[in-house]
């Protein structure tokens, strides 16, 4: 398989209706199943590879997902540019729910994620200044100003879940000036990194974090 291109799927994002002669393929890992099979096909004449992290009707939560299982299957498709989709929430009252986030730099909060291929015996140090592909994040930023999105580039900080922030939390992420709060984006990034694969991480603001009182009632 030489498919180049791999979109994942974050919450509510389980098929790409835009997908055109679409194959289902069971991608056999050495680390389990990944999280559903991977659809081939093409957009706008562009082969791709599509996964939805959670599984279709998102019966894994993000401590859940196979994440070395989908990114090996996206590499044995010959993925090489990899597009994560995410739901996240807003750490800045400039970042609305509906906007969309670029993410130009990443901050990891999990513990409990192995975000390694390299073990039992395989030593290897990895860089990861910059963990997102700056070529294809300038694409998608510019594609989105296109289309008239509201849209802006920031970090993400990833927590552990499946429980939210606290408020002091949440305040605190914000002194440190971080633009959205995720659950998932910090083991692909390092995975993709281990791969070779050029990541960018598109994602879909659905709210305030809870440091924005205004909205509780």
């Amino acid at each position: 398989m030489t498919v180049k291109i791999g979109i994942i799927g974050g919450s509510g994002l389980y098929d790409i209706g835009i997908i055109k002669n679409k194959e289902e393929i069971n991608v056999e890992t050495p680390f389990g199943k990944p999280s559903d099979k991977i659809t081939l096909g093409k957009i706008g004449g562009i082969e791709v590879a599509f996964i939805p992290r959670h599984g279709r009707g998102h019966i894994y939560p993000p401590h859940k997902v196979n994440y070395r299982a989908n990114i090996f299957a996206m590499k044995e498709c010959g993925v090489e540019y990899l597009i994560s989709t995410a739901a996240v929430g807003s750490l800045k009252k400039e970042i609305k729910p509906c906007d969309f986030v670029i993410a130009n730099q990443l901050i990891d909060r999990t513990a409990k994620r192995t975000t390694t291929f390299f073990e039992e015996g395989i030593v290897t140090h990895v860089g990861f200044a910059n963990p997102f592909c700056k070529t294809l994040s300038d694409i998608a930023y510019k594609t989105a100003k296109q289309q008239g999105v509201d849209v802006h580039r920031g970090t993400y900080i990833c927590m552990e879940g499946p429980q939210f922030s606290t408020r002091a939390e949440s305040k605190l992420y914000r002194s440190w000036n971080i633009g959205v709060i995720g659950m998932t984006l910090s083991p692909e990034a390092k995975l993709a990194r281990e791969a070779e694969m050029c990541l960018c991480g598109i994602l879909t603001v659905t709210d305030y974090d809870c440091w924005y009182e205004e909205k509780k009632m």
